[in-house]
């Protein structure tokens, strides 16, 4: 993936009425206008939303969220992925919502790296148990509000996150906001104030990334774009271009927005197809490689303890592998996931890149930590983000190179129905959770025809 340089700004004309077009587009859709493949990709979205949910369930990170949330919770109105726990709605949204974005294995759309399904699938969940919604109502406002935050990310990316904002929180309100106003039935004009009401909540930095904090963005994005939806109900409104007026949200995040990514080919192209599935827990940008290590730790040379004579590991890539992934004195496994210097070294030495090679346990690993030491970058502007050239020198002078040009998981080299269903099953297992996954897969694909749209949360509950 190449990012997208902005282009000039839009002129007013051509912002028009941004959001008021969107707005009738998420009320007007029937589901009939919606083509298999994106209902198939919805599917597997939400496949992937219970697999990363229920590896995270368990962790300290979200049990200190429970207790924090639960001091403030309304009543059992909802269920969290993992847990026998029931909350109000506002707090399983943000909650599920953590868990899923926690060990940043979500998916990913590009060009913008929104992860889009973590911030908007809590929500739709949440009020399916508390309100009558049914399966294919939950599938069709949640093809919707991914559409409408990654075409809102569309227009403001890349800039938007290279300023420090933190793209899937900012913009995955509107998702959550407008997915669930739908399955309230709410009309255009209505709409149009759930997009204030989603404005004035968007937040989030880039700055948190590797801490517990950026959790916590994330599921307001969920928990924000719910309550917008349910302040609009009741009666609040908002402005009339809160997305495209003079200080509406797109104008004060963006120095160049392009309005017209957002209304060009509303219900003829479709973001979730640009939507992409991590083999790994980490960062989008070290997929490729990761990719690149796991094959070179196959390599005689490496395998068998042969990285020991490694005196240099070059990673040639884009300027933002070095820019968001060179971090050579990380203290936990959070950061872990956005280091380059770990990842190479965890990939070679144990050639492996599961969540265990993720954890506390192996960032502190002081073998991990003096192989990283000897990572190095050099960077390509002319080179795609999903592109790397891993080179790596001998004390002996031999050398080997390994290029990827587009990682596992990625659009080119997608993750397959198969690997993201096994995907569900290890991360079931590694959470400790241990629900019965063929179950709540078979329920996943079929949630189209399920008469209670909430059916796939409750079966991914512990009892």
């Amino acid at each position: 993936m190449s990012p997208t340089l902005p282009s000039p700004t839009d002129t007013a004309a051509d912002a028009g009425a941004v959001s008021a077009e969107l707005a009738r587009f998420i009320a007007a859709s029937q589901w009939e206008d919606v083509p298999a493949d994106v209902r198939h990709a919805a599917c597997r979205a939400l496949l992937n939303f219970f697999a990363v949910a229920l590896s995270a369930a368990r962790t300290p990170t979200i049990e200190a969220a429970l207790r924090a949330y639960s001091r403030f919770s309304a009543g059992p109105q909802a269920s969290l992925a993992g847990r026998a726990e029931r909350v109000d709605m506002p707090t399983a949204s943000a909650l599920n919502a953590m868990a899923a974005n926690l060990y940043d294995f979500d998916d990913t759309h590009h060009p913008t790296i929104i992860h889009p399904t973590s911030p908007i699938a809590p929500a739709l969940f949440a009020l399916a148990e508390a309100r009558p919604v049914s399966g294919r109502q939950l599938l069709h406002a949640f093809v919707l509000g991914v559409e409408a935050a990654c075409r809102i990310g569309n227009a403001i990316s890349p800039e938007h996150y290279a300023r420090g904002w933190h793209i899937t929180s900012t913009c995955g309100v509107f998702g959550s906001a407008l997915a669930a106003g739908r399955c309230l039935g709410l009309d255009a004009a209505q709409n149009v104030h759930v997009i204030g009401a989603a404005a004035v909540q968007a937040g989030g930095l880039v700055e948190t990334l590797g801490t517990a904090v950026k959790s916590i963005s994330v599921g307001n994005a969920a928990r924000n774009g719910l309550l917008s939806s349910f302040l609009v109900l009741e009666g609040f409104d908002g402005p009339a271009r809160p997305l495209e007026g003079e200080r509406g949200f797109l104008r004060v995040v963006s120095d160049a927005p392009r309005f017209t990514e957002i209304t060009q080919g509303l219900g003829d192209r479709w973001e979730l197809l640009n939507n992409a599935y991590k083999p790994y827990p980490c960062g989008v940008v070290l997929n490729p490689v990761i990719d690149a290590c796991l094959d070179l730790a196959r390599d005689p040379a490496i395998a068998d303890g042969g990285w020991r004579g490694v005196v240099s590991i070059e990673l040639l890539g884009h300027p933002l592998l070095r820019q968001r992934t060179d971090r050579p004195a990380i203290s936990n496994g959070r950061q872990s996931q956005v280091c380059a210097q770990h990842a190479v070294a965890v990939s070679l030495v144990r050639g492996r890149a599961g969540l265990a090679e993720f954890s506390d346990e192996a960032a502190a690993d002081p073998t991990l930590r003096a192989l990283g030491s000897r990572v190095v970058f050099r960077d390509d502007a002319g080179m795609s983000v999903d592109a790397v050239k891993v080179h790596v020198v001998f004390a002996d002078g031999k050398t080997l190179q390994r290029d990827i040009s587009a990682p596992r998981g990625s659009l080119a080299r997608p993750l397959e129905d198969r690997e993201i269903e096994q995907k569900l099953r290890q991360l079931n297992h590694d959470g400790g959770v241990n629900v019965d996954a063929d179950r709540l897969i078979d329920a996943v694909w079929s949630l189209e025809h399920a008469a209670d749209g909430s059916l796939p949360m409750r079966l991914a509950t512990r009892p």
